[in-house]
């Protein structure tokens, strides 16, 4: 089992081990691609999932540093805290790239950039980019891939 994120069609891709694909509606990085700390950018290449949070959290649970706030987003939460620009939502999965100078150590290291395959409100564009770096899926979606994805899943990020 594994995935694919197309950054042009913004499509994520579950291979699973009986052949099946599932295709999942995604938003990667309004600033495209890149591998650098602070750009704001989506990395590519092959990462795994190092780590999941939020199982079992109602969808739209929020998050902030990868902690649960005990809220539940809402139009009125976000007229409250307008600050918050790229709102984690539902559940995360952490990636941690795989390609040593590429996206892992240095000032190019995923995890250390803290990209996510998060959740986000369902009023958050799929099909376009529009994230801060992180790959944003709708919420039953997250929770779908959620459940179906164990840690050290590997993941490849492509242009293509």
């Amino acid at each position: 089992m594994h995935l694919t994120v197309h950054i042009a069609s913004q499509e994520m891709v579950l291979h699973e081990k009986n052949g099946k694909r599932r295709v999942y509606s995604i938003s990667t990085a309004s600033k495209g691609t890149g591998q650098k700390e602070g750009s704001w950018q989506t990395p590519l290449g092959l990462h795994v999932i190092r780590a999941k949070i939020g199982a079992g959290l109602p969808v739209n649970s929020v998050f902030v540093g990868r902690r649960f706030t005990g809220e539940i987003y809402s139009p009125e939460l976000r007229k409250q805290y307008p600050g918050r620009k790229d709102w984690i939502l539902t559940r995360i999965l952490w990636l941690s790239g795989l390609e040593p100078g590429h996206n892992r150590f240095g000032n190019v290291d995923t995890m250390h950039r803290y990209i996510y395959i998060h959740g986000s409100p369902e009023t958050a564009v799929m099909g376009e980019p529009g994230s801060r770096g992180c790959i944003r899926m709708h919420g039953l979606d997250i929770i779908d891939l959620f459940d179906r994805v164990d840690p050290g899943i590997r993941i490849n990020i492509l242009l293509s």
